[in-house]
């Protein structure tokens, strides 16, 4: 029987760096898998060579793969180490200099229309992964239409800046947040063109003191303009979760946003469906398909790529949102929440094949003719 890459993944996961108590799936430590039959080939990066963790990873590896698949699985192991990373050290007059922290992984939620529920579900899944234990930001990029503020109950407040001149994000529900709409009066739009606009999301994704991040969430704006451009010109995604309806039309602005993130070599880590379905609260059993049936399913075969979940039509979504309660957190019994924590999950396993198979994503540099 043919090993999966998802198996092989969950196996890793149970090799911790000591030094960094974490597993080396969670730590991006591993890098080309390949996964043809039972025979499995990866390299494991660690941060320095000679050292106890680095000795032994290699059969720390081939062990737990032995004895939760299979023990006769051939496992070629490569230990590669890097010993000074760019992002970490930077040298500065003969000295080394060393930065704090980093923002491991970088996640767009998206959408090719609006009234999709995008904010909605980028809210809730940064909720969801600080759940998981993550560290996690949140970064509203939306600046004529900011939801994340109230989504998060955090209106009316504003990030200070440091003795550095950098933005120090706001905080809740153990999440990093920064939104134009901590910059700006609630009550007044903001009427910019797009130069200004690409200065805005140049600084919130550059003059932010972020420390270390394990997941990054951008609540894009809908469809394919300025913003989304300069996000990927400013830093390198890890992925894109794409978000939609059920509905044809719906659908047909989600492919645009897949071939968008195509075209600049984004991987698109799979498509969430909202507003699936409702369920009466007197026949939960009953489901009502009132925007159409499992069209982001189909959508996904169509574009092969992964299915992350679907998330119903319940009243309490649009009420906790309002009151900014997420309902991971306020009602976490509730369909939706559920779905959220399994949207969370398989998109921290679609982010862990990424960084196991592919190489890190790059800026990248839009020549306009």
């Amino acid at each position: 029987m043919a090993t999966s890459r998802e198996a092989v993944l969950n196996a890793l996961s149970n090799v911790i760096d000591p030094d960094r108590d974490k597993d080396i799936i969670r730590l991006d430590m591993v890098r080309d898998l390949n996964v043809d039959g039972d025979r499995v080939a990866f390299t494991v990066v660690v941060k320095e060579p000679d050292t106890p963790f680095a000795n032994q990873v290699a059969e720390a590896c081939r062990r737990v793969l032995h004895e939760r698949i299979d023990r006769q699985l051939e496992v070629d192991v490569t230990v590669d180490s890097e010993m000074i990373a760019l992002d970490e050290d930077i040298i500065e007059g003969g000295e080394t200099k060393q930065t704090e922290g980093g923002v491991q992984n970088t996640i767009a939620v998206a959408s090719g229309k609006g009234g999709v529920g995008k904010s909605t579900v980028a809210v809730n899944l940064a909720v969801a992964l600080a759940e998981q234990d993550y560290n996690v930001a949140l970064v509203d990029t939306d600046i004529y239409g900011p939801s994340v503020p109230k989504m998060m109950g955090m209106e009316g407040q504003k990030p200070r800046v440091n003795d550095e001149r950098k933005i120090e994000p706001l905080e809740k529900h153990g999440i990093k947040l920064l939104s134009m709409g901590f910059m700006v009066d609630p009550e007044k739009a903001v009427v910019w063109r797009g130069p200004m606009v690409t200065k805005a999301v140049r600084q919130f994704l550059g003059d932010v003191h972020w420390g270390d991040i394990d997941y990054m969430v951008l609540d894009l704006p809908p469809g394919t303009g300025d913003i989304q451009l300069t996000i990927v010109q400013t830093i390198p995604l890890t992925g894109a979760v794409l978000v939609s309806t059920p509905q044809d039309i719906a659908l047909a602005d989600a492919r645009k946003g897949s071939a968008m993130f195509d075209n600049v070599d984004v991987p698109v880590l799979g498509i969430v469906e909202n507003m699936a379905y409702f369920s009466p609260p007197d026949m939960p059993d009953r489901k009502y398909y009132l925007f159409g049936r499992g069209g982001a399913q189909k959508l996904a075969r169509k574009l092969d790529v992964p299915f992350l979940g679907e998330v119903p039509i319940e009243q309490v979504v649009r009420e906790r949102s309002d009151e900014g309660h997420p309902v991971v957190l306020s009602e976490p019994e509730s369909r939706s929440a559920q779905a959220f924590h399994q949207i969370a999950e398989r998109t921290v396993e679609q982010v862990a094949l990424r960084n196991a198979e592919q190489d890190p994503t790059q800026k990248v540099e839009i020549l306009y003719r």
